[in-house]
């Protein structure tokens, strides 16, 4: 593209976006990042972080960012997460700012769609949320086999170490979270291995056509240790 001598480069930008993924986490104060912790040890990122690094920069060429989607970062537990994200949004988030800035807009939460209260999990967290905010649910399953610690890397993400090489796409537990995701209204973030999509995830969703599904792939990696990626695919 070909900028002439009368135009500047933000004349290129949106003038609004939304941000549809981004974590906030505090895994040194905050006692349902237990297991967080053990990834991202005394990890602080806090909505102050995000609007000095993101929406500052921003407005700065002239890009309004109207909101974002909270999305959860493996808390210990869902519920806990959300509350704590939306008490920090009505705290004041830069020096400069006297008033609340809630720009997320909405969530994708943690929650296990295999334990047996979930239907009473997923009401809590609709309750937890302002109105309207809670939009769907993720539970990281990449998983091809337990995850291999010391740097091998295999496409099972170390999420999965709270259930331990387990492929929930395989578990009929599993399939009824998804059916009460869908009976709410609720998305769910599918974050699987490629070889996942093919030998359970497309038949599994494909039974419930009203249900949405974003899809989530780790990195392209992994695509050529598939055996479809021989033909192309």
């Amino acid at each position: 593209m070909t900028m002439s001598s009368s135009s500047s480069p933000s004349s290129y930008y949106p003038k609004e976006v939304i941000d549809p993924h981004h974590h906030f986490l505090d895994t040194a104060n905050n006692s349902f990042q237990t297991f967080l912790n053990t990834i991202a040890t005394n990890v602080t990122y806090l909505p102050r972080d995000y609007t000095r690094d993101v929406i500052q920069p921003l407005a700065k060429v002239g890009v309004t960012m109207i909101g974002t989607v909270h999305v959860e970062a493996m808390p210990d537990n869902g519920v806990d997460e959300v509350a704590w994200v939306e008490q920090q949004m009505m705290t004041t988030v830069t020096d400069d700012m006297t008033s609340s800035s809630n720009y997320v807009k909405g969530y994708v939460a943690s929650a296990n769609l295999t334990h047996e209260d979930i239907e009473q999990q997923l009401q809590l967290l609709l309750k937890t949320t302002t109105p309207n905010k809670l939009r769907g649910i993720r539970w990281i399953v990449d998983c091809v086999g337990k995850y291999m610690e010391g740097g091998q890397s295999t496409a099972t993400h170390v999420g999965t170490k709270r259930h331990d090489g387990i492929d929930y796409l395989k578990l009929p537990e599993f399939e009824r979270g998804l059916a009460l995701l869908e009976k709410f209204n609720l998305s769910f973030d599918l974050q699987c291995a490629p070889i996942q999509l093919v030998e359970s995830a497309a038949a599994l969703f494909g039974k419930y056509q009203s249900l949405k599904v974003c899809i989530h792939l780790r990195d392209s990696s992994y695509v050529s240790h598939s055996p479809f990626a021989q033909d192309g695919h």
